[in-house]
């Protein structure tokens, strides 16, 4: 166990009128943070906060008290989870944050962040950085509308420039926010290139607020290293948690994974999907799932293609069982590769 680490994550943040007893996040992550893998992290714990899923802010009034797949909790989160959503109206989305607050979660996060094309054609995600002036008025709105705890999640911008990170920060600090969490990329930028570090510091310094590091933390030395070169208060975590669940738990120090982690991690997923979704659903993004977390094994694409090709959750929960009698190798860092 690293134990600076441990000693500088498990320390309490205010953010807003809440205060959290650990300095990670599981970062917001669209068919793959959803009610069921959250209920897995729950079971390893070592986060503060968790992170929804993104949510449209126009359907989130019809979704109230519904089945939806997207808002929806378990009582035992409500604590400490953040509804993501999205959206360019900044009165829908101050209605959205007022239904939140009603359901009592935590808080609500502003995505500025979502570069995916069938977003931004809607002028919404990583869009509203290009209309910096929606954008805050979006914050504004939100923040007049509720008082819990306000969060921002953005990029860089559309230009490798590290002034205007440094200046959407300052306008939705001044706009309300509370807390943002910075990933420090292009909106272009899917992952081809590594995040600019260095301007998650200079966006620290620019804001009293709390922020959150995003991008590229892969183990306790990456994340270390983040909060020592950024000054950051807390990190984000997204897919690097997917492919190990027990990650945030093992870097503040509360557990250490055996050989059998994987195991049990695959098949309790895979229950809780069950127990969380319709079969089809469950069985989709089980799949999605599947291709972070056969970033652990040294013939991952056997994971993964067994994991694809199966029809039925039966079938799957058959494969897997039969993947894990074969004693797979691990290895210690997961491959990159799936993770593009």
């Amino acid at each position: 166990m690293n134990t600076e680490l441990a000693s500088r994550l498990n320390r309490p943040l205010t953010i807003g009128r809440a205060i959290i007893g650990n300095r990670l996040a599981l970062a917001p992550m669209t068919f793959l943070g959803h009610i069921a893998f959250r209920e897995l992290l729950a079971g390893f714990g070592g986060y503060g906060l968790l992170f929804s899923e993104m949510c449209s802010a126009r359907r989130i009034p019809q979704e109230v008290g519904g089945r939806s797949a997207y808002f929806c909790w378990r009582e035992e989160e409500r604590d400490h989870l953040v509804m993501q959503i999205f959206g360019d109206d900044p009165a829908t989305m101050a209605r959205a944050a007022r239904i939140i607050e009603d359901c009592g979660l935590l808080g609500v996060d502003l995505n500025f962040g979502c570069s995916v094309a069938a977003i931004c054609k809607q002028q919404c995600g990583a869009a509203l950085l290009k209309t910096p002036d929606r954008a805050a008025r979006i914050v504004e709105a939100v923040r007049k509308a509720v008082s819990l705890p306000l969060f921002v999640k953005f990029r860089t911008g559309w230009t490798d420039d590290a002034a205007i990170p440094v200046e959407l920060a300052r306008r939705f600090a001044s706009a309300g926010a509370d807390a943002l969490t910075f990933h420090p990329r292009v909106a272009p930028d899917r992952r081809s290139r590594p995040p600019r570090w260095d301007y998650i510091r200079q966006v620290k310094e620019a804001v009293a607020i709390p922020v959150f590091g995003n991008g590229d933390v892969f183990d306790g030395a990456d994340c270390l290293r983040m909060l020592e070169t950024t000054g950051c208060d807390g990190v984000a975590i997204g897919r690097m948690v997917v492919a190990r669940p027990w990650l945030m738990a093992q870097m503040s120090g509360r557990y250490s994974p055996d050989s059998d982690v994987f195991r049990q991690a695959a098949l309790r997923l895979l229950n809780l999907m069950e127990r969380h979704f319709d079969a089809n659903r469950a069985l989709r993004r089980y799949k999605k799932f599947a291709q972070y977390f056969s970033a652990n094994f040294k013939f991952g694409h056997s994971f993964f293609k067994r994991v694809g090709n199966a029809s039925d959750l039966e079938s799957m929960r058959a494969q897997l069982e039969n993947f894990f009698d074969q004693e797979p190798e691990t290895v210690s860092r997961p491959n990159m590769n799936f993770f593009q």
